[in-house]
């Protein structure tokens, strides 16, 4: 089985398919080839949306492959609509491998729903932290699994969070992909078991499509680095046993949600949990190892700056229409919880950089990625502030209210946060020189990266 055969097969995907896209094509197959592939309904989202999940296959062993953990991840969605279409047509692979293939292409559909302004373009940052969208943990499809730690206990799951709990309890996989992405950086990984002896594969995957390794802060504090770029799978536990060791803080009070797919699956098999994080958007300097001209300690302090004055901006602005906002809004949940946490993650991170490697200089990668990379994302939730005034406006003129007052404030609410978001995304295309990654691209990434972990658990085992 050549793998660089396979995936030169992925085709140039100019967007991303919609959740009523990715359903057609899921039924579409099935129809083609009854004999490979069959379909049955894993779940239901909360507003009723069918989760299909496909199986493709009659090996001894089970992977199961999901996408859309987050609803503003789409990469995955592509790569499986590549995967699961050559694994069906192509004998050969579908036999080299003795699994059979479990493929669910959206987890959280009526959250997709809420990001399909930006899958068929423009991609640049404006277009996309406009019509953005992310919940809050607590109604994350990937954090809302059981658990009980210490003083935390989350047995909640939502629907979305059932229907993969559904497949894992059915199937106990040996392989699991959870298909996620970023949005500015570089390649990164996230593995459950120490395969030292792919690293390198893992990390060439990327590199020979000319897409380069993320190499600044890690994207959490608590992250355990494997290898250069390739961390240990993160658990909420790792989280909760951060917060207690940095902060006066109790982290069950901190921690709004549950555990991971991962955590979950563990409880039924000796699961290989697999992610590849890549991004849309990308600056060189997230490779750079050059010196910049500040300690990583004051990079980071910076950092902490920059985020506790824009979501202190953030909180002032909802302030004003909190009175408004109802509860099935869905777009102040993630912006509410990141300014609750503000203050504690603050004092975590600061707290952390005292240690002593963090007074030596940092990279470029470092300082770019705390000092311009961390606006980015910032202004992810500044576009939720203004979709979240217009979600109230928009219920007023459906029930054909008269509240002048209400509308009125909506609406200024909605003109700021946007002006805020114009400001953000000029500072970020002044100081940034980045480019849009082909879609083509990551999907190859992530379909070799997924094929290396899949066949090298097979034969561990």
């Amino acid at each position: 089985m050549n793998i660089d055969k396979i995936i030169e097969k992925v085709p140039n995907y100019t967007s991303f398919l919609t959740v009523d896209e990715l359903d057609a094509s899921t039924l579409q197959l099935a129809k083609e080839y009854p004999e490979v592939v069959s379909v049955f309904e894993a779940g239901k989202s909360r507003k009723g949306h069918s989760i299909l999940c496909s199986k493709v296959g009659t090996g001894s062993k089970n992977a199961l492959f999901f996408a859309f953990p987050h609803p503003n991840e789409p990469i995955g969605a592509m790569t499986i609509e590549f995967l699961e279409r050559e694994l069906v047509e192509n004998k050969e692979l579908r036999e080299s491998f003795d699994y059979t293939w479990y493929f669910i292409k959206c987890v959280d559909p009526d959250g997709t729903k809420l990001n399909e302004n930006w899958f068929k373009g423009p991609f640049n940052i404006y277009n996309y932290s406009r019509n953005f969208f992310r919940p809050g943990s607590i109604e994350q499809v990937e954090w809302t699994f059981p658990i009980s730690y210490k003083n935390l206990t989350f047995d909640t799951p939502m629907p979305e969070t059932r229907a993969i709990m559904n497949v894992i309890e059915q199937v106990k996989p040996e392989f699991m992909y959870s298909l996620h992405n970023a949005g500015f950086g570089g390649a990164y990984w996230y593995i459950s078991h120490s395969y030292a002896d792919i690293y390198d594969d893992l990390r060439k995957s990327a590199e020979k499509q000319g897409v380069a390794l993320h190499l600044g802060e890690p994207e959490s504090p608590s992250a355990v680095e494997f290898s250069q770029s390739i961390y240990k799978m993160l658990g909420i536990e790792d989280e909760y046993d951060f917060i207690e060791k940095y902060t006066d803080a109790a982290p069950e009070e901190e921690i709004m949600c549950g555990s991971s797919s991962a955590s979950y699956a563990e409880r039924f098999n000796d699961c290989v949990t697999f992610l590849t994080e890549l991004p849309y958007f990308f600056d060189k300097r997230i490779q750079d190892l050059s010196p910049s001209t500040m300690t990583r300690r004051e990079a980071i302090h910076e950092s902490v700056n920059i985020s506790s004055d824009m979501f202190e901006k953030m909180d002032g602005l909802l302030e004003n229409i909190r009175s408004y906002i109802s509860d099935d809004n869905p777009f102040p949940l993630l912006v509410d919880q990141m300014i609750d946490s503000m203050g504690a993650q603050a004092e975590a991170k600061k707290k952390w950089a005292e240690q002593e490697e963090f007074a030596e200089i940092a990279t470029i990668s470092e300082e770019f990625d705390n000092l311009v990379v961390s606006r980015f994302y910032h202004g992810l939730c500044v576009g939720m502030v203004a979709r979240c005034a217009r979600f109230e406006m928009d219920r007023i003129k459906e029930q054909g209210l008269k509240n002048d007052a209400a509308v009125e404030q909506l609406l200024a609410v909605e003109e700021q946060a946007v002006q805020m978001l114009k400001e953000n995304s000029d500072y970020l295309e002044k100081h940034m020189d980045y480019e849009v990654i082909p879609i083509q691209t990551l999907v190859k990434i992530q379909v070799e990266c997924g094929l290396i972990v899949a066949k090298h658990r097979a034969e561990k085992e």
